[in-house]
């Protein structure tokens, strides 16, 4: 599988001409390898239970919450138990949001800015293949079933909860596509790759940059209280992001020779 979906993105840029589309296809395929990756994992989970880890991030946020972690604090002082509150409904609508964020991102310069496109898009799947490499390596399971397995304080997952209340009977089917390998939680992506479209939109103008940041930091905040991730997965998810940021003229050099390898092989290249 591997083998497979890594080459999918090459393989079409060596099969059709440079045009918008194509960069929408190999950004396509690009995310499907990343998918592929992530969730293979999964297709064996008594192994992947195993080698997961519980106790390390609880252990953390303890420290950093003053003995209890921030996700405690929080539902105890925002949430109540046994109700759906409006602000549990709007923390749960910016997660949803979460899947076109990213995406919407690299979208939205491919259509209006252009010349930010190519490098926008790297930055942003590179963000999220080597988080994935990470889940591969470090397995790490989330607030919600640390509790569940009563390895830390009773935590909601509030999002569930509001999904439950607001799609009815859509919600499980909808729950059960998107879910995918349950311990990747170390780094969060959420969190790290809605950092890395903050970053890219603050590169096309002050505007989108402001929007791209606010949403940031308000998943960021729905992330803890909802019972997703702890604040260690938010704090290693924007350590990722900066750290492609700031490494990506390292990078740089060698990833232009790939691509002018590849351009090479293009139709018409000649």
């Amino acid at each position: 599988m591997t083998a497979l979906t890594v080459q999918a993105p090459v393989a079409l840029a060596v099969a059709t001409p440079r045009s918008r589309v194509r960069d929408a296809g190999i950004y396509a395929l690009q995310m499907w390898a990343y998918y592929a990756q992530y969730d293979m994992p999964d297709d064996d989970p008594d192994a992947l239970l195993a080698r997961t880890r519980i106790d390390y991030p609880i252990r953390v946020d303890r420290l950093i919450g003053g003995g209890e972690t921030p996700t405690t604090r929080l539902q105890r002082a925002l949430g109540r138990p046994g109700e759906i509150r409006r602000h549990d409904i709007a923390f749960s609508l910016i997660h949803w949001a979460w899947f076109a964020v990213p995406h919407g991102t690299v979208a939205f310069l491919l259509v209006r800015h252009h010349d930010h496109f190519t490098r926008g898009a790297v930055l942003v799947a590179a963000t999220f293949d080597l988080g994935a490499v990470v889940y591969w390596l470090v397995p790490t399971a989330p607030p919600w079933y640390a509790a569940q397995r009563g390895r830390m304080a009773p935590v909601r997952r509030i999002m569930v909860e509001a999904g439950e209340r607001v799609w009815g009977r859509l919600w499980r089917p909808l729950y059960d596509g998107l879910e995918g390998n349950p311990f990747a939680a170390m780094p969060s992506l959420h969190f790290g790759t809605s950092v890395m479209a903050a970053r890219v939109l603050s590169g096309v103008g002050r505007g989108p940059g402001t929007v791209g940041w606010a949403y940031a930091l308000s998943l960021g905040f729905g992330l803890v209280y909802l019972g997703e991730h702890y604040v260690v997965d938010l704090i290693a998810g924007f350590a990722l992001a900066e750290a492609i940021w700031r490494g990506a003229p390292v990078a740089a050099r060698p990833l232009l020779a790939a691509a002018a390898a590849v351009r090479r092989l293009e139709p018409g290249a000649a």
